[in-house]
């Protein structure tokens, strides 16, 4: 597919999704909103058990089943400190994705002790995504703001990699990974998410030092994204696919749409708790 077209494809699709996506965050009660996601989650969780060489649809369908199983366990210690400690678990995972890609041929041959090995970080990359935002959620429409302000950073991150590499891409991220990406692409992701950041801020109240750790939280929460982003584009080079599926045109899967959100959601969240009594959050 050309760019143009595709290009056109992903712009209906956001239009299309969007309204229904933020109307969901802000007006849906949290259980509604978290089990929507648990059912994103699940779907992504098949998709990347494709990714990863799994071909049983059996075995393949248990593991959705466990993962459910999982995530109705965890609603009930959400905002808890056994919770907080899921949510860490999930950011101390992702530096050893960072150490992955760096060497991006490591389980690259299609052995079913590879697919094991891929299949075992998706539990600690998507159940602490999914308590983050859940636990994120909950409360009074100030917390669903801030749920919103959690994807927003992603999906402008994403949006300004997107059209800043496009004009300016010159330098690549990581061209044994995906080729496509370029530092610029970043810059211009982490500027956009910085201008919504900064927007979502003053709306809140946040002003001076309040204002200025939450943009370095959402500088962060960004650098993340671009580690999940990658990971997945690393999973679908060993693929051999271009898209994680077929599901929205233009976007590709859901796994391609919320790569960047597993390794930010829980950061965000974690980053929010901690630098609360600064932040007035």
């Amino acid at each position: 597919m050309r760019a143009p077209e595709r290009l056109g494809q992903r712009t209906v699709t956001a239009l299309l999704l969007a309204p229904a996506a933020i109307a969901l965050i802000l007006l849906a009660p949290t259980w509604l909103f978290s089990l929507v996601m648990v059912v994103i989650v699940l779907a992504a969780l098949w998709e990347w058990s494709r990714l990863a060489g799994l071909r049983s649809r059996p075995l393949r369908a248990t593991l959705l089943a466990a993962m459910a199983g999982t995530c109705l366990a965890l609603w009930f210690v959400r905002g808890t400190p056994t919770g907080l400690g899921v949510i860490a678990i999930g950011v101390a995972g992702w530096p050893f994705a960072a150490f992955w890609l760096a060497h991006p041929t490591r389980l690259a041959s299609p052995r079913r002790s590879h697919a094991w090995i891929k299949l075992a970080f998706a539990l600690p990359a998507m159940l602490p995504a999914w308590l983050a935002l859940a636990s994120l959620h909950t409360g009074s429409m100030r917390a669903h703001v801030w749920t919103l302000l959690a994807l927003m950073l992603v999906w402008s991150a994403d949006t300004g990699a997107y059209f800043a590499g496009t004009r300016y891409g010159r330098h690549k991220l990581a061209p044994l990974v995906s080729p496509g990406k370029t530092w610029e692409g970043v810059a211009g992701g982490v500027l956009l998410a910085a201008l919504i950041a900064a927007l979502f801020g003053i709306g809140l109240g946040l002003r001076g030092l309040a204002l200025a750790l939450l943009l370095g939280t959402a500088g962060v929460a960004v650098g993340f994204s671009v580690v999940g982003d990658l990971l997945e584009s690393l999973l679908k080079r060993q693929a051999a696919v271009k898209d994680s599926g077929r599901m929205f045109p233009g976007h590709g899967g859901l796994l391609d749409r919320i790569d960047g959100v597993l390794a930010a959601a829980p950061v965000f969240v974690l980053l929010k708790l901690v630098l609360a009594p600064w932040m007035g959050a």
